[in-house]
């Protein structure tokens, strides 16, 4: 779809972007191609596609032969999906806010052959980046890899390498491994972004790389790390663990062979993982 058909397709259904839903439709046939190439999509595969807009994504998602559950907020864009798509066998469309849905459902109800798999696909709002990622991966079913077109600075900020990662860096690549595939310039997108962009790709791991008996706790562990970023670990971990003393997180740092004084953006998601298994051990004991 070219600005000037967007801009007509808009006027006809009496709709404006919305900047408070993040909506800056990417209009650039090249950047479009890109982000369906990285999905490597075969014929039949299930594809989720999170805040579709107009439909441009969607159109070469089915092109390419995959069924699409899109999942649109805004009941403007819907009735433009319906008329554009609803005829069409492979696109089953879904109004309303992805993070309360639950994708098995879904696909379950769109009619997807068990067992159940599906990759996702989507041009998502920059302010859910980090709640749709989370959202996906700890989900009951998990993508078999996901292509998101994001904020550059968020991409950068995943695909991190050890030694300068986020929280969020943690949250992804705890569960997989994320590339930037190429980035996008402002231009590319109606209307134009006050940021540039990047295409991210996240394959989870098969099967999982990091192993934790209790998920709760290591979250608990890692979001008190990195609570006070620029506090040494242990200071950081002291006031954030308030089940443990002073000396149960020099003990717990001790265990995991960690230096108290490190700061948490310099853990390796391994060393978080016996962090939470030496602060485990001590609460049982």
């Amino acid at each position: 779809m070219k600005l000037h058909d967007i801009r007509t397709l808009m006027a006809q259904y009496g709709l404006r972007p919305n900047k408070q839903l993040g909506q800056n439709f990417l209009i650039d046939a090249t950047y479009l191609d890109k982000i369906v190439e990285a999905a490597a999509l075969v014929r039949d595969d299930w594809v989720l596609e999170i805040g579709p807009g107009l439909g441009p994504l969607s159109e070469r998602l089915l092109a390419a032969g995959a069924n699409v559950v899109a999942v649109e907020l805004d009941g403007g864009f819907t009735r433009i999906l319906r008329d554009r798509f609803g005829d069409h066998p492979h696109f089953h469309l879904y109004e309303g806010d992805v993070l309360e849905m639950a994708v098995a459902d879904l696909l379950h109800e769109a009619g997807a052959p068990p067992p159940l798999r599906y990759k996702c696909v989507a041009n998502i709002p920059y302010y859910i980046t980090s709640a749709v990622i989370r959202h996906l991966l700890e989900g009951a079913l998990p993508p078999e890899l996901l292509v998101l077109l994001m904020q550059k600075e968020v991409a950068e900020r995943i695909s991190a390498e050890a030694g300068d990662l986020s929280l969020l860096a943690v949250g992804v690549q705890f569960y997989g491994e994320p590339q930037i595939v190429t980035s996008v310039p402002a231009g590319a997108f109606y209307p134009r972004p006050k940021v540039e962009s990047s295409v991210l790709r996240v394959r989870p791991y098969r099967p999982a790389r990091y192993h934790v008996a209790d998920a709760d706790l290591f979250w608990r562990v890692v979001k008190a790390g990195f609570g006070q970023k620029r506090k040494q670990l242990r200071n950081s971990l002291n006031a954030g663990l308030p089940q443990m003393d002073k000396d149960g997180v020099a003990a717990a740092l001790a265990a995991a062979q960690i230096a108290p004084q490190r700061r948490a953006q310099t853990l390796t998601i391994d060393e978080w993982v016996a962090l939470t298994d030496a602060v485990q051990d001590l609460v049982r004991a």
